[in-house]
């Protein structure tokens, strides 16, 4: 299992898809947050916080990490590998479970970079350290369980597809139903089953945690949704 989440992180790195997806990442989200003028920007806004940043990150999150792993098995289905791999001494899960790994991987190292708004927000303020805090922490918390949960979506949807374009779409439209859609579907089905509905949301998931509200309800969700992901990975890959 360690050598294929190394061979799996080494693929990323080798290949251009993951630097384009952290650079895209990184310079779209800061010029949303630093340079385009408006509400979302953070120096127009006078506010010590990064409630721009959280508010915009998930949407740029949605379209790249489908890219990260529209290759995790659509490739080795297309080029017979995934047979071969499935012989080898390791379980269906344990194959599913590195690829997860190492993209969620990827991902985390995506965001950190994005430290340095905290760092700026941090030393801009009239008073240094004048910055929330509990939101910030929650911010980051709640993003990258989005990040994680994208991931393992993204590892699902590779898995029904030996097209990588395929596979992309695939990830990218399981993401943002589940991110929006469904919160979308909610306000037009009506009381009482709105509720329901957006509480089956990753948008009011995060939301909470981005308020900084670190409640168990929403980590069990995140961590639920991850593992029913990779259960359905599974049972697609499971040999007939």
């Amino acid at each position: 299992m360690k050598a294929l989440f190394l061979k799996e992180i080494r693929s990323y790195l080798g290949s251009i898809i993951g630097y384009t997806a952290m650079a895209v990442f990184l310079i779209s989200s800061g010029f949303f947050v630093w340079i385009f003028p408006g509400s979302n920007n953070i120096i127009d806004m006078g506010e010590s916080s990064l409630q721009t940043f959280f508010s915009q990150a998930p949407g740029i999150l949605m379209f790249l990490f489908p890219a990260f792993t529209m290759r995790c098995f659509a490739e080795e289905k297309k080029t017979g590998t995934l047979e071969i791999l499935m012989t080898q001494p390791i379980s269906i899960f344990q194959i599913i479970f590195s690829k997860f790994l190492a993209a969620s991987f990827l991902a985390i190292i995506t965001i950190l970079p994005t430290l340095i708004y905290y760092i700026s927000v941090y030393q801009m303020g009239e008073i240094v350290g004048n910055i929330d805090h509990p939101t910030t922490v929650g911010g980051y918390l709640g993003l990258i369980l989005l990040s994680i949960t994208f991931v393992a979506i993204g590892v699902f949807a590779s898995s029904l597809s030996k097209n990588q374009v395929i596979a992309f779409l695939l990830g990218l439209f399981f993401n943002f139903f589940i991110y929006l859609g469904i919160s979308y579907i909610a306000v037009f089905v009506g009381n009482p089953l709105d509720y329901y509905l957006i509480k089956l949301s990753m948008l009011d998931h995060f939301n909470a945690l981005h308020r900084g509200i670190i409640d168990s309800r929403d980590l069990i969700y995140f961590i639920s949704l991850i593992f029913l992901a990779l259960f359905l990975t599974k049972t697609v890959l499971k040999p007939n």
